[in-house]
C-alpha cells in the first residue's frame, strides 16, 4: 500500500520585533510576567471614555515573574484593558492566557499597575520573553547608548586622491553624551561607517549590530537626512548610514 506523505511542519513563528519591544521596554518600570486569573467587564458611566468598538475589562492575574520593577508586586494584580472583539463580533476568551505587561504602577495601590499604551498586554511566549528580559538588561547597563535627539554638526574633508574622503556627523543625545557617525570612503568607491559613543573616534570603532539597543536608537530615531546646508558628500555618506542600518521595523505582531 502507498504510504501517506507526512505532515508539513508548521512554519516557525517569526521572531518578535525588537523595536517593538524596545519601544514597549523603554516606556515601561514594570514589566511582569503573569498568568490572567479572571476578567470583569466594565459597563455603564464607567466605561464612557472607552474608545468606540471597544470593550473595557477590569483583569486579575497571577504574577510569575517580576522582569522589571522599582518594588516587589504583590501575587495578584489588577489593570484595565480595552479590547476590540473580532471579526465576528466575539470577545476572546483571555482566563488562563500567559502574558507579558508592560506597565507602570499606580500611585496608592501595590496591586494596581496600569498598561502603559493600549497594545502593551502581548501574548508570552519563549522568544518574547528573553527578547523582553535582553532589552531590558541593555536598557540598565551602565553603558547604555543615550537617547538620539537629533543631528548636530557635519564635516566632510577630501582625500589625497580623488574619491577618497571623510565624513564625521556629530548627533544630539537627550543627556548630551557625545554620539558621532564616521564614514570613510576609499578611492574605488568603497565606504565604510562606525559609530562612536566617546569623544575619541577609534580605530576599532563598528556599526552596531542589528537589534541591538544601539542599532535601535539609530535605525528608529535619525532624522531622515542632513540638513540642506550640509555638504552633498555628506548627505551621501549619511543616507549610506541610513541603508545600511535598514528599516526600523516594528512589525505588526498581533497581541
Amino acid at each position: 500500500m502507498a504510504q501517506r506523505a507526512p505532515a508539513p511542519l508548521p512554519a516557525p513563528a517569526p521572531p518578535p520585533p525588537y523595536a517593538l519591544y524596545a519601544d514597549l521596554v523603554l516606556d515601561a518600570p514594570v514589566i511582569v510576567d503573569a498568568a490572567i486569573r479572571s476578567t470583569s467587564r466594565i459597563k455603564g458611566a464607567e466605561a464612557a471614555t472607552v474608545p468606540p468598538g471597544l470593550t473595557r475589562f477590569y483583569v486579575e492575574a497571577d504574577v510569575l515573574a517580576l522582569i522589571r520593577g522599582p518594588v516587589a508586586l504583590p501575587p495578584r494584580i489588577g489593570y484595565l484593558l480595552d479590547v476590540r472583539p473580532d471579526a465576528r463580533g466575539k470577545l476572546p476568551n483571555l482566563r488562563k492566557l500567559r502574558v507579558l505587561l508592560f506597565a507602570r504602577p499606580v500611585a496608592g495601590s501595590s496591586s494596581q499597575i496600569q498598561l502603559v499604551r493600549p497594545d502593551a498586554m502581548r501574548d508570552w511566549t519563549p522568544a518574547a520573553d528573553a527578547l523582553a528580559r535582553r532589552i531590558t538588561t541593555e536598557t540598565l547597563a551602565a553603558d547604555a547608548p543615550p537617547k538620539i535627539t537629533g543631528l548636530g554638526n557635519s564635516f566632510h574633508t577630501a582625500g589625497a586622491l580623488p574619491g577618497e574622503g571623510e565624513t564625521q556627523i556629530f548627533l544630539t543625545t537627550a543627556d548630551a553624551r557625545p554620539v558621532s557617525l564616521s564614514i570613510t570612503t576609499k578611492p574605488a568607491g568603497t565606504r565604510r561607517w562606525a559609530v562612536s559613543l566617546s569623544d575619541v573616534v577609534s580605530d576599532s570603532a563598528v556599526p552596531p549590530a542589528r537589534d541591538t539597543l544601539l542599532w535601535y536608537r539609530l535605525a528608529c530615531f535619525l532624522p531622515p537626512a542632513l540638513p540642506e546646508t550640509a555638504a552633498p558628500e555628506a548627505a551621501e555618506d549619511y543616507r549610506f548610514v541610513l541603508d545600511s542600518l535598514g528599516p526600523c521595523d516594528r512589525g505588526n505582531a498581533p497581541r
